[in-house]
């Protein structure tokens, strides 16, 4: 098992000014640590589930993680996840290329159907019924799809997007690795199996992750999919950096670990993230012996 980081808050000792430096340290404390997967949210009003209010700083996704390429040279870099509402399919491949050459290779494409109605209507972007949410969500990994494929630049005729051409130059260094989030049994394990070569669920218990992998395994097996594909990562929390906390993460992994999890992303809170990571460091190689 394999450690990442998601940073949700960017409450940042010192203030604004402070934050484009310990994002820096963020980077540095990542690679130095072993951590394999660093993230933002794609989100431009803080989310309560922080605990924080709408007001509290929130940096725009991609324009940070462009900034961390520069500050990093072997994590995989991406949002965790893109709203798919937020951005056109055929932009948003442009986007995620363009991190990916200027990474080295090293951009992701975490998507979902987008859900936090309040930054919608706040910033005046539609906000669509769920149904057609996730119909533009599927519609927007098939154009990913098309426009990663370098002998493909033909049209693409959907119900909700229309594009004359799939030009993508240069095409990405590496193919990005499409992550979808969340644990929908009817439609979103159904795009895993599909679209995805990741998937991404909360680590609510194990008992409920072995369900959603179970749905998820049943979905592959519909669509013909070697389920023994898709990366299996879960959302873990924030634990404690200190010696008790980090044996109680290990063993609390270690279930999820059996289940075929391969990637356990935690999140570090206000303040000094930096320093945070620095004191889970030493979970990682513990992890990688769980297999």
């Amino acid at each position: 098992m394999e450690l990442g980081i998601h940073v949700p808050i960017f409450e940042i000792d010192g203030g604004t000014t402070a934050i484009a430096g310990e994002l820096a340290r963020v980077g540095a404390a990542a690679e130095s640590s072993g951590v394999t997967w660093l993230s933002f949210m794609d989100h431009f009003f803080q989310i309560e589930q922080t605990g924080l209010p709408a007001e509290a700083n929130m940096l725009e996704g991609y324009t940070t993680l462009g900034y961390l390429a520069a500050h990093t040279s072997e994590v995989e870099l991406g949002l965790l996840v893109t709203g798919v509402t937020y951005r056109h399919p055929g932009l948003l491949a442009k986007i995620v290329t363009t991190l990916d050459v200027l990474s080295g290779g090293r951009a992701a494409l975490g998507i979902g159907a987008a859900w936090f109605e309040r930054e919608h209507h706040g910033l005046g972007v539609p906000y669509p019924p769920v149904a057609e949410r996730f119909e533009r969500l599927e519609e927007t990994l098939r154009i990913c799809g098309q426009m990663w494929d370098p002998d493909d630049n033909g049209p693409f005729e959907g119900r909700h997007y229309q594009l004359a051409e799939t030009l993508c130059s240069p095409q990405p260094i590496h193919r990005p690795r499409v992550l979808i989030g969340g644990g929908g049994e009817r439609k979103t394990l159904r795009l895993v199996a599909q679209y995805g070569d990741a998937c991404n669920l909360f680590a609510t218990s194990p008992a409920d992750v072995e369900h959603k992998l179970d749905v998820l395994r049943r979905h592959c097996d519909d669509v013909g999919r070697d389920y023994g594909e898709i990366r299996k990562t879960v959302l873990a929390g924030s634990p404690q950096p200190d010696q008790d906390g980090r044996d109680e993460f290990v063993r609390t992994m270690a279930d999820y670990a059996k289940l075929g999890v391969r990637t356990a992303i935690v999140m570090p809170p206000a303040g000094r993230p930096a320093a945070w990571i620095d004191g889970m460091a030493p979970v990682v190689p513990r992890l990688a012996e769980l297999g």
